[in-house]
């Protein structure tokens, strides 16, 4: 099969002569239908001035007027034209000196349409040495229905458009050659440098993402193909050195708990224990499983976001009886912290959501909030709308964080200074967690320090209305 190179260049040769055969017959049929209307018009105007040198001498005999009266110049339209007038049974009352014996035609169909008044003209091909036209004027001189009949040699219009014919060829295979060249030499050069694109994009691996495609230059359509390419290949650098980065992270928090979980069994085998001993190390085992359990667990929901593939079906959602579920459940959290968690009610709002999502996220949250908030410190959630969307926010009274890392906060693993310096229990999935499942929602999550102390988040849904609709799409 051709390329796509050859079958480009094919298509367009072929428009081209397709094009320039069309415009040549255009052309020579617009030349032909000039040269012949030319002739005839010629022919006309002679056969009407002869008619009208007939009409000014009705007492004169008929003649032809071969030259005109007067001190006049000769007329050359008269020295290659054959002149002949006949009555209605064709019969010839005169004709020029150069017909000689010959006669012009006049056959009998002729003259029924001279005597209907029509002036006929027609092509002789075989009168004379030469093609002949001629045309045939009724007039009626001395009450007398007559008709003059002019006769011109049509080699001269022939050889104009064997001429023209071969002017059209000339040009036409010119033009071929020409628009053919460049188009091949254009196609070429373009194709030239998307095989360049294609040979750099083929050396670009994983292990080679860094690379870029050399920008050709421009601001066309190579140099824009080029230009998103590149950004294309930014996009995937980052996608997998997130993805890399995720990979080492997880791996190091299940080697840690699963090491942990090792030596603690092999202590405890290495010679008989008492039973309490034996129960205290099974304990110790479960809290590192239940902790590997969650991790486990919140690593294969960010999966899943990922892959888009979470099935909880989006219905509408009143927020207020799940947030205060949520707040009932971690309240025994709370207490052991020695924090206080307040709740501000607001009026019923409904998003799109499932409530399990919506649960993750405000757990999230409001965990968070509990392991930074100092003993005798205060949780504060709040209900509120802002034009079509519902804003959860959750604040605490803890240290805050660093306002170089507030943009690294939602990251996969991450632990700011303040999270490492104090052993806060954790790894660095919950806010990474809860803002996935925000943006699946269609939802924004944001983070901010207090004026006061502390930090604040904010969790923005539309809302949907009566119908279920979101309220955002309805406006």
């Amino acid at each position: 099969m051709l390329s796509f190179h050859r079958r480009l260049a094919l298509v367009h040769f072929v428009v081209i002569v397709a094009v320039l055969i069309l415009a040549g017959f255009a052309g020579y049929w617009g030349l032909y239908r000039a040269v012949h209307g030319q002739l005839d018009a010629a022919l006309l105007a002679l056969a009407e001035s002869e008619a009208a040198l007939l009409a000014e001498s009705p007492s004169q005999p008929i003649t032809i007027h071969e030259v005109p009266a007067g001190p006049v110049p000769p007329s050359f339209a008269r020295l290659d034209r054959l002149l002949q007038v006949i009555d209605a049974d064709g019969q010839v009352l005169a004709h020029s000196v150069n017909l000689g014996s010959a006669r012009l035609p006049a056959p009998p169909a002729l003259l029924e349409r001279i005597t209907a008044g029509e002036t006929v003209f027609e092509t002789l091909p075989h009168f004379g040495e030469e093609p002949t036209r001629m045309v045939s004027v009724p007039v009626r001189v001395h009450g007398t229905q007559l008709a003059i009949q002019v006769a011109g040699s049509l080699d001269d219009v022939n050889k104009v458009m064997r001429s023209a014919s071969l002017l059209f060829i000339a040009m036409g295979l010119a033009l071929i050659l020409a628009v053919g060249t460049a188009g091949a030499v254009l196609t070429r050069r373009v194709f030239r440098t998307i095989d360049e694109v294609v040979r750099q994009a083929r050396h670009i691996g994983e292990a080679s993402l860094s690379e870029r495609l050399r920008h050709p230059g421009t601001q066309d359509e190579m140099g824009r193909l080029v230009g998103t390419l590149n950004e294309m290949l930014d996009r995937l650098e980052q996608s997998f050195e997130i993805q890399r980065r995720f990979t080492s992270d997880a791996s190091h928090e299940l080697r840690s708990p699963l090491s942990r979980l090792r030596t603690e069994l092999e202590v405890t085998l290495r010679r008989p224990r008492e039973s309490a001993e034996y129960v205290e190390t099974l304990r110790s085992c479960l809290d590192e499983v239940e902790r590997l359990t969650l991790l486990v667990e919140e690593l294969l929901t960010l999966a899943r976001l990922d892959a888009d593939q979470q099935q909880e079906p989006l219905q509408p959602l009143v927020l207020n009886p799940v947030v205060e579920e949520v707040v009932r459940r971690l309240e025994p959290v709370a207490q052991e912290h020695r924090v206080e968690i307040i709740f501000e009610a607001s009026p019923p709002m409904s998003v799109r959501i499932s409530q399990g999502a919506l649960s993750l996220v405000v757990a999230n949250l409001l965990d968070n909030a509990l392991k930074f908030s100092p003993p005798g410190g205060q949780v504060r959630i709040r209900l509120a709308t802002e034009g079509n969307e519902a804003v959860i926010s959750v604040s605490d009274q803890g240290p805050g964080i660093r306002v170089e890392e507030l943009p690294h906060v939602f990251e996969r693993f991450y632990r700011g200074t303040n999270a490492r310096a104090d052993g806060t229990p954790g790894v660095g999935l919950g806010l990474a967690l809860a803002q996935a499942v925000v943006h699946y929602q269609k939802g924004r999550i944001m983070a901010s320090n207090c004026p006061e102390g502390g930090t604040k988040f904010f969790v923005h849904l539309p809302l949907t209305g009566r119908n279920g609709l979101d309220v955002s799409r309805d406006s």
